[in-house]
């Protein structure tokens, strides 16, 4: 992280010389700067904060000529005009790359409301680059808002709800460079992804070796569960096997095992989805260790498993041993 360095002693540098120009150059090139208006048979000396310029460079006249630029190259340079030595100008250079194609992804976790898109570059540019969004829909321009926390994030209300003209989402990448863009397109439906559901717990039965009881909240990001019900996914399996066993429900928000083993450890894990659109967002995944009171035998990998569906992957990890463990987990985490 060398640059980051450098990066940082050009901005004290900028403090102390207000009056620099910025001259921002592609990585690879041969960049030259121009020592103020000097004329061409000008004699003139140039220093790269504030010593002498020791990378590959050659001088013409007024001119600084530096060749195949790279991030070792930023700098803030000064030229001195012999022979007296006056400082005649400052010139900050940043050595970059122009935007290359984004990454953009949109999903809603807020249906109805809204929803959010995000985006990266596949490649850093080394300069600032700034980020213009346009969310087209049905021949008009929507209202983008930008996150506060995340400057690569923006949010868009859905204008209507069971709309059937799909969305376009254009990401222009801009820097002193170039610019940029990249453009995806969707259907509502597609980008429905409720969060994980929360606070999911599995209570071992004492009465009954067999039996775990799994109980979850709905996400509190969901922002309305009587118009718009979420459906549930609950997989589980032990610790020792790699086949799940798994059980869809509607409108639940708990669920009985009962072909659990007593004294082996469970892998247990939650989804959500809207009943009628979207798909499978994240698990929410927890570790439990079953109470060893009687044994029971795991059956033999050669028994019937149930198939596992291609959904999202585990979002969060939380590990219970025992009740006893979980209530002194708590009680730290208090």
């Amino acid at each position: 992280m060398h640059w980051l360095l450098i990066s940082l002693i050009l901005h004290l540098y900028f403090c102390l010389f207000p009056v620099a120009r910025n001259q921002y150059e592609r990585m690879g090139s041969d960049v030259t700067m121009q020592c103020g208006s000097l004329d061409n048979d000008a004699s003139v000396s140039w220093k790269v904060n504030g010593t002498d310029v020791k990378a590959q460079h050659r001088l013409e006249g007024p001119r600084l000529i530096l060749t195949q630029v790279d991030l070792s190259h930023n700098g803030l340079y000064s030229c001195f005009q012999n022979p007296h030595g006056e400082r005649r100008d400052t010139i900050f250079l940043h050595i970059g790359i122009p935007p290359f194609e984004l990454t953009v992804n949109c999903r809603s976790n807020t249906y109805p409301k809204g929803f959010y898109c995000n985006w990266h570059q596949q490649q850093p540019t080394y300069i600032p680059t700034t980020f213009e969004v346009d969310v087209q829909h049905n021949q008009r321009s929507l209202e983008v808002q930008k996150d506060s926390v995340h400057k690569n994030r923006c949010h868009v209300r859905f204008p209507e709800v069971f709309s059937s003209f799909p969305y376009k989402v254009n990401v222009t990448a801009v820097n002193p460079l170039g610019k940029y863009s990249t453009t995806i397109s969707f259907e509502e439906s597609t980008i429905v992804k409720p969060d994980p559901p929360e606070r999911v717990t599995a209570t071992p039965i004492r009465s009954n070796t067999r039996r775990l009881e799994v109980s979850w909240h709905s996400p509190a990001t969901w922002p309305d569960i009587d118009s718009f019900p979420l459906k549930y996914f609950l997989r589980y399996r032990p610790l020792i096997r790699e086949q799940w066993q798994h059980v869809e429900l509607s409108d639940s928000t708990s669920h009985t095992i009962t072909d659990a083993y007593a004294g082996k450890e469970y892998i247990i894990q939650v989804a959500a989805k809207d009943t009628e659109i979207g798909t499978w967002m994240s698990f929410f995944c927890l570790l439990i260790g079953f109470p060893e009171t009687t044994t029971s035998p795991i059956p033999s990998s050669n028994a019937p498993q149930k198939a596992e569906p291609p959904v999202g992957r585990a979002a969060r990890l939380l590990t219970f041993f025992s009740p006893l463990l979980l209530g002194m987990l708590l009680l730290f985490m208090w």
